[in-house]
C-alpha cells in the first residue's frame, strides 16, 4: 500500500502542476509568450484566500472565489499594462518584462504582508478517507486536488470547443492575423485567455498551500517553474498536453524522493524532461510545425 500512497501524492501533486500549467500553456498556444509571472499569480491568490478566511472568517468556498477574482483582474492588468505594449517587441523584451513583474509581485507581497511565513488554513480540511480496512489513508485534500484538475480539464477542452470564444481562442492560436481579418477580436481574446490562466492560478495556489500550508511571497516561484516544465513535457500549447505533463511530473518527483533522494528529487525530473525533449522535442503531446521559407 505504500506504493499506492505515493502514486496517489504524486498525482495530486502533479494535478497541481497541471492546473498552473494551463496557464502557461493557453497564454503560449494563443499570444506566443511565456508568462513567467504567472508562478507569482499563485501566491496572490494563497495570499488572498488566506486573509479572507484567517482574518475576516470567510467560508472557505467564498475565499477561493474571492482568490479567483482578484487573480482574474491582476491577470488582465498585467496583460494590459505589461504586455499589450510589447505585442510587436522581440520575444527577449516580452521575456524580461515578465521576469520584472515577478519581481514586482514577489516585493509588493514582501513588502504588504509581513510578517512571513503564514500558516495556511486547509479550506478543505484535515480529514483523511481510509480505504481496504484501514491499510490506505487518502487525505481530502488529495481528493479534492485530483477530482478539481479533472473538473478544470473537462470543462476546458469543452470550452475551448464548444464555444465562441473558445472557437476564437483557437483560431488566434493558428493564426493571429487571418483571424482578425474574420472579425476576431485578438486582444480581447488574448486578455480572456490570462483572465481564464489567472482565475486557474488562483485555484492551484490554494490547493498547493492546502497540502504545503507554509505561505510566503516565494510560494508560486518554484512550482511555477515545475509546471513550465510540465508544460514543456506534456507539449507546450497542448491542454491534454499539460495535464498529462503535470501528473507524469508529479509522480516523477514524489517517486524520486521516496524511492532516490530527497535532495536529487528535482534533479531527476530535470533530467526526464530533457530525455524526454531529446527524444521528441516538441514533448509528449505537442506537434511539430514545419515552416516555410
Amino acid at each position: 500500500m505504500t506504493f499506492l500512497n505515493y502514486l496517489l501524492s504524486g498525482i495530486s501533486l502533479g494535478s497541481i502542476y497541471a492546473i498552473i500549467a494551463l496557464g502557461y500553456t493557453m497564454v503560449y498556444g494563443i499570444a506566443k509568450m511565456l508568462n513567467f509571472a504567472h508562478g507569482d499569480v499563485i501566491m496572490v491568490g494563497s495570499y488572498i484566500c488566506f486573509f479572507a478566511v484567517s482574518r475576516f472568517a470567510l467560508p472557505p468556498v467564498v475565499g477561493v472565489l474571492a482568490a479567483m477574482a482578484v487573480c482574474t483582474v491582476l491577470g488582465i492588468l498585467v496583460e494590459r499594462l505589461a504586455y499589450k505594449p510589447l505585442r510587436a517587441a522581440p520575444s527577449l523584451a516580452v521575456l524580461i518584462t515578465a521576469i520584472g513583474v515577478s519581481y514586482f509581485l514577489q516585493n509588493g507581497a514582501q513588502l504588504l504582508w509581513t510578517p512571513n511565513p503564514k500558516v495556511f488554513p486547509s479550506v478543505v480540511g484535515n480529514g483523511r478517507l481510509a480505504l481496504f480496512g484501514g491499510q490506505l489513508t487518502v487525505s481530502y485534500v488529495t481528493l479534492v486536488t485530483i477530482a478539481s484538475c479533472v473538473v478544470i480539464m473537462i470543462a476546458l477542452t469543452l470550452f475551448t470547443g464548444h464555444t465562441k470564444m473558445g472557437k476564437a481562442m483557437r483560431a488566434c492560436s493558428e493564426d493571429k492575423g487571418a483571424a482578425q481579418l474574420m472579425g476576431i477580436n485578438v486582444n480581447s481574446t488574448i486578455s480572456v485567455t490570462f483572465a481564464i490562466g489567472s482565475g486557474l492560478a488562483a485555484v492551484a495556489g490554494v490547493l498547493l498551500c492546502s497540502a504545503y500550508p507554509n505561505l510566503v511571497p516565494t510560494t508560486g516561484s518554484m512550482p511555477g517553474i515545475k509546471a513550465f516544465t510540465a508544460a514543456v513535457f506534456g507539449g507546450i500549447g497542448s491542454i491534454p498536453g499539460a495535464m498529462l505533463g503535470g501528473i507524469l511530473l508529479g509522480v516523477i518527483e514524489i517517486f524520486a524522493k521516496a524511492y532516490i533522494s530527497t535532495q536529487l528529487s528535482d534533479a531527476v525530473v530535470f533530467a526526464v524532461l530533457i530525455i524526454v525533449l531529446l527524444v521528441k522535442p516538441a514533448g509528449l503531446l505537442g506537434k511539430k510545425i514545419s515552416e516555410k521559407v
